[in-house]
């Protein structure tokens, strides 16, 4: 109901007790139920008008469409005339991040194409002929005077 949990709702009404009193208060509540009554008939005539004024071709007309997200679910997420569906089925989001923690973790995963997914390779820090964790701690080698540094054009 409008998000309103039962705290907050009995905190509005006596709240609402408060502000009209306990003898004005159905009266209040008879008024509001009327007014929103009328709201939503006003509204139901006038999509009625504006479904007559439209024409036969817009019979199929439905004003919840022009909500971005419904129009977008319907249109483009359930027809399947880009192969969506094909796409969103064949990538399971739980095995590519399994098989990413077991290349950062070193360890052998247990897919077909090995632990590093589609590229076949093993990481260059497990490569060095140990397969268990790489030693994160040790130091880099340091380049030659004649070497040099790599440049990093977006750290500048």
């Amino acid at each position: 109901m409008l998000d309103i949990g039962p705290l907050e709702f009995v905190a509005l009404v006596v709240l609402a007790v408060l502000v009209f009193g306990p003898d004005k208060l159905p009266k209040v509540i008879r008024d509001v139920s009327q007014f929103i009554r009328k709201v939503r008939e006003f509204s139901d005539n006038a999509k009625e008008d504006i479904r007559s004024e439209l024409g036969p071709e817009f019979k199929d007309f439905e004003f919840e469409d022009l909500n971005p997200k419904t129009f977008v679910r319907k249109h483009v997420m359930d027809s399947d005339e880009f192969g969506l569906k094909e796409i969103r089925n064949g990538f399971d989001l739980r095995k590519e991040m399994a098989e990413v923690a077991d290349v950062v973790n070193g360890r052998e995963s247990d897919s077909p194409q090995g632990s590093s997914g589609a590229s076949g390779t093993t990481p260059p820090s497990l490569s060095k002929g140990d397969s268990s964790t790489p030693d994160l701690l040790r130091k880099r080698e340091e380049p030659s005077r004649e070497e040099r540094p790599p440049f990093d054009s977006d750290a500048t």
